[in-house]
């Protein structure tokens, strides 16, 4: 609702342009992203998430590694964590990655492990030591 008592639904098409000189803030002002994480499964706004994408490992064909994104910016298909240990190890638990990303089999999460990094016993989350 702008100043006034006006709805942007009741401002037609001409009407547009006097409104946003009008009121500029009003109408350009968006909602925080918000993404749920693929560990806790809560819901946050993407900037307190790290991004992470999926890229097909160089050793062969259907084997992927997980890349983190912390600048969003990498192409493909990407998925939210929060940069917490335990997030991790309860996606890694749960086999959340290859649904959130949308591939077949566990894809390889080492880079994600070191850029999250140990937690607080000194532990880390790789699940490929057991």
């Amino acid at each position: 609702m702008l100043p006034g008592g006006v709805t942007t639904a009741r401002i037609g098409a001409l009407d547009w342009d006097v409104a946003h000189r009008a009121f500029p803030a009003a109408l350009t002002r968006k909602a925080p992203l918000v993404r749920t994480c693929v560990g806790c499964r809560k819901r946050a706004p993407a900037s307190e998430l790290l991004r992470f994408v999926v890229v097909e490992d160089e050793a062969g064909p259907h084997r992927f590694r997980l890349v983190p994104d912390p600048a969003r910016r990498a192409p493909g298909r990407g998925a939210h964590l929060h940069p917490d240990p335990a997030c991790l190890s309860l996606a890694q638990r749960r086999r959340a990655f290859g649904r959130a990303l949308r591939i077949s089999g566990v894809p390889d999460a080492g880079a994600l492990v070191e850029f999250i990094g140990p937690d607080e016993q000194g532990r880390t989350t790789d699940m490929s030591t057991r």
